[in-house]
């Protein structure tokens, strides 16, 4: 039987709260991985590994984190996210909502991209595909 969206959120809020010291009352769907829960780098890594045990699912290297994006002159210019880039993102990350940073595509700014829903997207595709 399919998991319902709500299982999966709690599925990923005790996952997130386990592997980044947080009080599950800071894992809502909208908070941001990186300024409301503090994930670093490093974490990223960690946040897949306990995504895999516990949905016993496979996450390929860069596919819900996106990398090599950021390093390509063809998707980043003066520090902006170019049009091909956006669509390399949007490509990549079926399950994100690029609806605010369509607006001001600002590298900066790509971490507001990585919310818990956005994890909770991801996994619903990946349970139920």
């Amino acid at each position: 039987m399919p998991m319902s969206e709500q299982e999966i959120f709690e599925k990923v809020q005790e996952t997130l709260v386990e592997t980044l010291g947080v009080d599950d009352d800071e894992v809502t769907p909208e908070a941001t991985l990186r300024e409301d829960l503090g994930a670093e780098s490093i974490d990223f890594l960690d946040i897949v590994f306990h995504l895999e045990k516990a949905f016993d699912i496979k996450i390929p290297r860069g596919e819900l984190f996106p990398d090599n994006i950021l390093n390509n002159p063809e998707f980043v210019q003066d520090g902006k996210m170019t049009d091909a880039g956006l669509k390399e993102l949007k490509d990549r990350m079926p399950h994100a909502d690029f609806s605010d940073f369509e607006q001001d595509p600002d590298i900066n700014k790509m971490p507001e991209i990585f919310k818990v829903q956005t994890i909770v997207n991801y996994v619903s595709n990946k349970v139920d595909g």
